[in-house]
């Protein structure tokens, strides 16, 4: 708000401008006021007052307001051994069926907010707000790794075996995987030891993302990612979304003629299956996703000749045969980042054009 000394500087300035040739909702575009407000500055009575309410005032209780007695007794209602596990939108009906009406069903929802008794009762815990996992963007191998466990069926029913499986997330290669009859954050990081140590990271060199599960998030796995200098990334519980390319994995391997019929009968079984899954996948599948070469021709950076040599193919083709290349060629270009989580990027409100007076 501003004082009535500067509204009626503001007024002659307006006025002067008018006089100059400007029109009036112009001028007052320029210095940020409406013609409304200035018409309510000029009111007949004489004054330049600003009549809007100040804040300063405390807001008029309703005249319909219960009562201390009737409060008292909404919540000996609200309290009592008949409806103490009841909320309201429960209490009201079975009141009225009673031929009793205490208060609106808000009003004792709004008696239950102001005694603080709107919170969980029980020993579970409150539901958290869970914000997206950071982005995290790869340029090369051995940078983000991602991670999951898997079932496996067994001949028992309800028994399963479990498939630990880290995937580079640049070059989707499976740099490391693991067959056990459990589940177990000592397991798993014993099997991120390995990997770390065949493929040569160095402390702060990697990051690793999962989901929440407990083998992630078990202290002897935090204290080996600490000790190793790995950073770790989690996804929200029950978002599949943020650990899109181990979901992936599994379908794709699963989803495979070679996946057996019958259940596995051992642990050597499944794990002779998971070492010919492994050696198909990194070494003879064409990912799609990178541009149809091996993860291991991407990791070693085998693909970027692959890829040159696949460009001057269909360049030389293009060139005898024109007349049948209606398009450009097919995109062999290399993929350089692969992003995890990424930020979407908000549409921005069109500006508003202000008119110069």
């Amino acid at each position: 708000m501003s004082d009535a000394q500067q509204r009626k500087d503001l007024l002659e300035l307006i006025k002067q401008a008018c006089m100059g040739g400007a029109r009036q909702a112009q001028a007052c575009a320029q210095i940020g006021l409406s013609e409304r407000t200035m018409q309510r500055w000029q009111h007949p009575d004489g004054q330049c007052g600003d009549r809007r309410a100040s804040g300063l005032h405390e807001r008029a209780e309703p005249s319909n307001k219960l009562n201390a007695f009737e409060r008292q007794h909404a919540m000996a209602l609200l309290n009592g051994e008949e409806f103490k596990n009841l909320p309201p939108s429960q209490i009201v009906p079975r009141l009225a069926d009673q031929g009793r009406y205490i208060a609106s069903e808000s009003t004792l929802y709004r008696l239950l907010h102001q005694a603080g008794q709107m919170k969980h009762r029980r020993l579970e815990r409150a539901p958290q707000k869970r914000s997206k996992p950071r982005a995290l963007t790869a340029t090369g191998g051995d940078q983000i790794y991602c991670w999951d466990i898997t079932y496996l069926p067994t001949q028992v029913r309800g028994s399963y075996f479990y498939l630990y499986l880290f995937v580079d997330l640049f070059s989707r290669k499976i740099v490391g995987w693991q067959v056990y009859d459990c589940e177990s954050a000592e397991l798993a990081s014993a099997l991120l030891q390995d990997i770390c140590a065949r493929q040569g990271v160095a402390a702060g060199q990697l990051v690793v993302h999962s989901d929440n599960g407990a083998p992630m998030k078990g202290e002897a796995m935090l204290a080996t990612m600490q000790r190793m200098g790995v950073a770790p990334s989690r996804s929200r519980p029950s978002v599949s979304n943020d650990n899109p390319y181990s979901e992936s994995l599994f379908r794709t391997l699963k989803y495979r003629p070679a996946m057996p019929v019958k259940p596995f009968e051992n642990l050597f079984q499944a794990r002779r299956w998971v070492t010919d899954l492994v050696h198909w996948y990194n070494d003879e599948h064409r990912h799609s996703a990178i541009r149809f070469v091996t993860p291991a021709q991407r990791h070693a950076e085998q693909d970027k000749t692959l890829l040159a040599g696949r460009a001057a193919v269909y360049e030389m083709a293009r060139q005898t045969h024109p007349e049948r290349w209606s398009k450009q060629c097919r995109n062999w270009r290399r993929i350089d980042q692969v992003h995890l989580n990424p930020d979407i990027p908000q549409t921005k409100e069109p500006e508003t054009i202000k008119i110069a007076a």
